[in-house]
């Protein structure tokens, strides 16, 4: 409309709200590091305790043999070196040193012949710039010197099983190493070391983060995608719901056009076809105000032109009598004028008295009774059947606005039966409700009408005298009188076909 700024546009829209969703996936290749980083720390520690049980079977053997650790031995030669043998490793090494740090003997060797290993697949060529892989080309050259420093050998030698973790020379390389005391009675006379590198447990570390990493990648993108592709559908129908919405009304407020409403079994859907009905019945409404002119002015003309013509025949009338019939005459056009205000004004006093009113337990059946003999004495040319329950119907309302919603389906089957029919009035008593039932010979209800027929200002009465305006706010006012009972109502034709019949469902008030 005139003077009104469109609303702004989304600027964050579902497709970067999803995309940063797509973000908590982070979250699981940290789990994973986290539980990879666990087992190779329990790795560690399982080859740190083999070592030592190593370091601890070759002491074993030398134990109580003193004189096989001399200080004069030459390394690599004698029983000790024969010993190591049956023990030598490609990928350990081990030491047999005295308590002057001389070398006794030494077997096996951290490197690897053959240089670096190589990727074995093609993915863990293409992330090796990422994931750092273990190498076994390294250079590690440890003499007497190194062993004499060695926490681990200075623990040993003093009687205590120890181990340690190093670098290489070069830094490309970790070794772990244990040592474990020789013992000759109740003296230590000598330690074995025993070492390895750490490559096979960071190999297998390295390995399982580039795993870990490839499926985190692969996921990522997967989710990602059918998140955005989501995204980028709901979006479509969003905005296509809100062209629709934009396009539906113009710039005077007038509907233009009714959506046919999405047949989609989501939310979406559900919203397009709620904002279907109600553009529906914002158009019908519009409809019936467009027409209340025309309809105000049909029914105001006839008084107005009566009120006019008294008041001119007034003015030449030559006798008091004539005076006094034309100003009867007036007053009865004015008394037709009120009426009219006070149809239109009924609903809308009725809504405010129903928001205040007390609901109370009550029987129907005595206001029904009540009513029907009031109805006969209003309507003289109708006839009434009337059926009762012969028993209490209780509900929970108020009794006067039960007889006034009576007053609008006698009121509307009176019009509307055909004469010399008989307007059938039934109230039933079932189990857990009570059901109040108007029906009459005449017109069928048109099809078009039955879900139509109870909302306000809807009428489809053609007007049988020109002293009863009609604005169709009968049945809407009854229907809010059901629906204040907590209950409902409904108008089918009767199985014959010709007449109607409007039912009125109360629940019991222990329902």
């Amino acid at each position: 409309m005139e003077g009104l700024k469109a609303p702004p546009r989304a600027r964050f829209g579902l497709r970067a709200k999803l995309a940063l969703v797509t973000l908590v996936l982070l979250a699981l290749p940290w789990a994973g590091i986290l539980y990879v980083n666990e087992m190779e720390r329990l790795l560690l520690h399982g080859q740190e305790q083999a070592l030592l049980g190593t370091a601890r079977a070759v002491a074993t053997a030398l134990h109580e043999r003193p004189l096989m650790v001399v200080a004069s031995a030459a390394p690599g030669e004698g029983d000790v070196a024969a010993i190591l043998a049956g023990l030598r490793r490609s990928a350990s090494r081990i030491w047999v040193v005295n308590r002057e740090f001389t070398v006794l003997a030494r077997t096996g060797t951290l490197e690897r012949q053959g240089g670096a290993e190589l990727p074995s697949a093609w993915w863990e060529s293409a992330l090796a710039w990422l994931v750092q892989r273990p190498t076994e080309n390294f250079v590690d050259v440890l003499g007497p010197n190194g062993i004499a420093g060695a926490q681990d050998v200075m623990a040993a030698l003093q009687g205590t099983p120890a181990t340690r973790t190093r670098r290489t020379q070069d830094g490309r390389a970790v070794v772990m190493s244990a040592a474990h005391p020789i013992w000759s009675g109740d003296e230590v006379i000598g330690a074995v070391i025993a070492e390895e590198t750490t490559n096979a447990v960071a190999s297998m570390r390295s390995t399982a983060l580039e795993r870990l990493l490839v499926v985190t990648l692969a996921s990522f993108t997967g989710v990602a995608a059918f998140l955005i592709a989501y995204a980028t559908r709901l979006s479509l129908r969003i905005r296509r719901l809100r062209d629709e919405a934009e396009s539906a009304i113009d710039g005077r407020g007038r509907i233009t056009r009714l959506g046919s409403g999405s047949h989609a079994g989501d939310e979406i859907g559900d919203l397009s076809r709620s904002f279907s009905a109600v553009l529906e019945r914002l158009a019908q409404h519009h409809a019936y105000l467009e027409s209340m002119a025309g309809r105000l002015s049909h029914e105001l003309r006839t008084p107005v032109a009566v009120v006019r013509s008294s008041l001119e025949n007034v003015k030449l009338a030559s006798s008091p009598e004539e005076v006094r019939r034309y100003i009867e005459r007036a007053e009865e056009g004015l008394q037709r004028m009120n009426r009219i205000l006070d149809r239109m004004t009924e609903a809308s006093r009725l809504e405010q008295s129903l928001s205040v009113v007390e609901p109370e337990r009550y029987d129907l059946e005595p206001v029904v009774r009540g009513c029907v003999e009031g109805y006969r004495v209003a309507y003289p040319q109708a006839q009434f059947r009337l059926e009762l329950p012969g028993r209490r119907a209780e509900v929970r309302g108020a009794p006067d606005l039960a007889a006034q919603l009576l007053d609008k389906l006698v009121e509307n089957a009176v019009d509307f039966c055909s004469p010399g029919q008989p307007i059938d009035i039934r109230l039933e008593n079932r189990t857990g409700e009570s059901l109040l039932t108007v029906a009459n010979k005449g017109p069928a209800l048109p099809s078009e009408m039955r879900g139509r027929l109870f909302q306000s200002m809807i009428s489809v009465r053609e007007q049988r005298n020109a002293g009863a305006p009609h604005l169709g706010l009968g049945l809407y006012v009854a229907r809010l009188i059901a629906e204040f009972h907590g209950g409902n109502i409904v108008a089918v034709n009767l199985p014959s076909g010709d007449g109607v019949a409007v039912t009125v469902r109360m629940p019991a008030p222990w329902h």
